[in-house]
């Protein structure tokens, strides 16, 4: 009988039992050993791989808001149209990097080939516009003026052109030539680069890839604001790209609206007056160089006396900002850049710096009175003024006797102020002053009045012109000190001695250099929106404002209202019988000074104007014209380079700016019919919840605005009506149809 253990398990069940057990600690010892293969030794790389398997994300851009106009006129808003777009991405995994594809789609578009494949390429250091600087995962847009039949091309024959898109998309839109142009003060756009989406990245306000930011003007100033928030929708794929689930979705919101304080029917008219002065002072000889004007550039700036905001501003030459809309051109480019462009970008109103000349003299008077001098005085004006040998003769040699200060803003006599800088020069220890001796009355007070630093003006890239104080010749002097030594030539020409003399005693405040300095020669430089803050005060009885062109920031829906009030930037550094004597004296320019052969028959009675003007002088150069003005309601600054005197080149013009805006007919009599803008705009246009406007008042009969010239002014041109409903998103109501039936591109990121 054989023996059966205990266990009931005989050794054959026993020996498979052992078996088994040795299958199954093998079997564990495998899966273990894998999953450490797979989780720690190979982790890595199938965590790179099962990415594939997360989310993406669809981008949904958002509508960026528009800019208005004081009465609620769309000055920049966006329009719905046919994008053709190339995908980098996709172009580099063919064989020849897509340059097969670009030149067959410049075929269907009727481009240049050489165009479209600059417009694919990254730039960076070495690579000259047009190149695209935003994201290179971003579809990069080839032209947005594609018709419908090239679009249906392109989608119809999808199979030839790989990585290649038209859809239709809502587009930044300026105003047309024609109309009020406004370029340098909105702007314009371009795609976001990957150096800012890093930077933004923890802010409060990130970019995302698809996004188009503000790179000058209001549309930079504003582009927060502006932007909105695109809506992101993710989605779960794997591998394949495959969409196996959806994870979360962001709904975009829209930009805001920004209301700005420019009236876009005297922007129109300011920026027709200065062409016209332009073109008129073009055609005037100057004796000294014995040719024409070259009347090369200019600028205008309305502004509110009240408050500083700007009613208009205008830099010419000017350009149309459309063509930045979907890439610029390398021929577009070289016109705004290149060296006989005149350089167009410049908003001359912020970044023109020039001599004020004898604008500057209500700098001057106030330090004279600050340093002592009785404004009623008798002070020689005479026809020359002499120093250690050298002449600063009066303008054209007029001579006047002994006047007042007044009387010698009014006439803009030379010597008058010549005479008492050179006073306060040897007063503060002449050329070598004691330690702490020198009172600077005429540089101090120039500060106070706050030249050499920015106004603050909601723009970016304001200048800060120049007080060339004794800290800035000391400067200025370590700087090129070198140069002036190497070139200097005490006998040589005009340009040398100036060096030699420079190299010598550069460093210190000469009496010339303080002479010329009192009538706004020599170093020192404004800007003209500098200028009207300055003028601005004197109207508005001291007050210095911040300039600001932003009045209120709308969503999109209307339920939020963030207004920008007017800032005070300090007082002038006069008394109120001081302003009371310049007002006075700056009527009498009007009437009887050296505006008066252009201002005849003006209602000087029923509306006051004030004004200084001046021709300053520049070595090489043709004089630059200079014409500051205020009434009771508005500062008008106008300046042209190279264009001969203030009154003569800017008269005109600024005569039919105030004309335009206070409906005054060349036979002198006020028609309010015809006025664009007797008194500033208070009110804010009312954007409804559909994203419609309603303007803040409406006239009884608009027609009657946009058919108003005065004085040979150009009709001013509103753009609309001033009831429009245009909406703030997307533009007109065509647009908006549009819209609804293409869709917006969605891109998957």
């Amino acid at each position: 009988m054989t023996n059966i253990p205990e266990t009931g398990r005989t050794p054959r069940v026993q020996t498979r039992l052992v078996v088994i057990q040795i299958l199954v600690l093998s079997l564990l010892g495998t899966l273990g050993g894998r999953l450490w293969y797979l989780q720690i030794r190979e982790g890595a790389a199938y965590a790179k791989e099962a990415s594939g398997n997360h989310v993406q994300q669809v981008v949904q851009p958002a509508v960026r808001g528009s800019i208005l106009d004081a009465r609620g006129v769309p000055i920049a808003d966006n329009e719905t149209r046919l994008v053709v777009s190339a995908s980098r991405t996709d172009l580099l995994k063919q064989k020849d990097d897509g340059k097969g594809v670009l030149t067959k789609l410049a075929g269907v578009l009727g481009m240049d080939p050489k165009e479209v494949m600059q417009k694919v390429r990254l730039c960076d250091a070495k690579t000259p516009q047009p190149c695209w600087n935003g994201s290179p995962y971003q579809p990069i847009p080839i032209t947005d003026e594609a018709t419908a039949r090239q679009a249906l091309q392109i989608r119809e024959r999808s199979e030839d052109f790989p990585g290649i898109t038209a859809e239709p998309e809502a587009v930044r839109r300026y105003p047309a030539p024609g109309k009020a142009n406004t370029a340098q003060v909105l702007g314009y756009l371009s795609p976001v680069t990957d150096d800012e989406i890093q930077q933004a990245k923890d802010t409060d306000s990130p970019y995302l890839r698809s996004d188009m930011v503000g790179r000058s003007g209001l549309e930079r100033q504003y582009d927060r604001e502006l932007r909105g928030k695109a809506g992101v929708t993710r989605y779960e794929v794997d591998n394949l790209g495959r969409v196996i689930g959806k994870a979360k979705s962001d709904d975009a919101e829209p930009g805001s609206n920004l209301v700005t304080s420019i009236d876009s029917r005297v922007q129109r008219v300011a920026e027709y007056e200065l062409n016209v002065a332009m073109e008129k002072a073009r055609q005037q000889y100057d004796k000294i160089t014995q040719e024409n004007y070259k009347a090369d550039s200019g600028a205008v700036v309305v502004m509110e006396a009240k408050t500083g905001r700007i009613v208009a501003m205008a830099s010419a030459p000017n350009y149309d900002p459309n063509v930045w809309v979907g890439g610029i051109s390398a021929k577009d480019y070289k016109k705004l850049t290149g060296k006989n462009s005149d350089y167009p970008l410049l908003n001359r109103a912020i970044q023109g710096q020039a001599a004020p000349g004898s604008t500057f003299k209500v700098v001057s008077t106030a330090a004279a009175v600050q340093a002592g001098y009785v404004w009623d005085g008798g002070y020689p004006c005479t026809s020359s003024y002499s120093v250690g040998g050298q002449v600063f003769k009066n303008f054209e040699g007029e001579n006047f006797g002994p006047i007042s200060l007044g009387r010698a803003l009014e006439v803009s006599c030379d010597t008058v102020f010549y005479g008492l800088a050179d006073r306060e020069w040897k007063r503060d220890g002449g050329i070598n002053p004691k330690k702490g001796q020198p009172k600077d009355w005429f540089f101090k007070t120039a500060h106070q009045f706050g030249l050499g630093k920015e106004t603050g003006v909601d723009l970016p890239n304001e200048v800060t012109g120049r007080v060339p104080d004794r800290q800035w010749k000391l400067d200025y002097w370590k700087a090129n000190k070198d140069a002036w030594c190497k070139s200097g030539k005490k006998d040589g020409s005009y340009v040398e001695k100036i060096a030699y003399e420079n190299c010598l005693e550069g460093n210190k405040m000469r009496e010339g250099d303080e002479i010329n300095y009192s009538i706004g020669q020599g170093d020192t430089l404004v800007t003209p929106i500098q200028e009207a803050v300055i003028y601005g005060a004197v109207a508005n009885g001291g007050t210095m404002y911040k300039p600001t062109i932003g009045k209120a920031v709308i969503s999109a829906d209307g339920k939020s209202v963030q207004e920008i009030k007017p800032r005070k930037n300090g007082r002038l550094p006069v008394s109120k019988a001081t302003l009371k004597g310049m007002n006075d004296a700056f009527a009498g320019v009007i009437t009887r000074g050296t505006a008066a052969w252009k201002f005849g028959g003006w209602p000087q009675d029923k509306i006051a104007l004030h004004a200084k003007t001046g021709t300053a002088e520049v070595y090489g150069k043709q004089t630059t014209s200079w014409l500051a003005t205020y009434s009771k309601d508005y500062t008008v600054i106008m300046t042209i380079a190279q264009a001969g005197t203030g009154s003569g080149a800017s008269g005109e013009a600024v005569r039919n700016i105030y004309s335009a805006m206070y409906g005054v007919q060349p036979d002198g009599s006020i028609d309010n019919k015809k006025a664009l803008l007797p008194t500033p705009e208070k009110n804010l246009p009312k954007v409804r919840t559909d994203g419609t406007i309603k303007s803040p008042k409406v006239s009884k009969d608009p027609a009657k605005d946009i058919q108003a010239t005065p004085s040979g002014s150009p009709s001013p041109d509103a753009s609309q009506p001033a009831a429009t409903t245009a909406s703030p998103g997307t533009g007109n109501s065509n647009t908006r149809r549009r819209r609804r039936r293409g869709g917006s591109r969605r891109m998957l990121t």
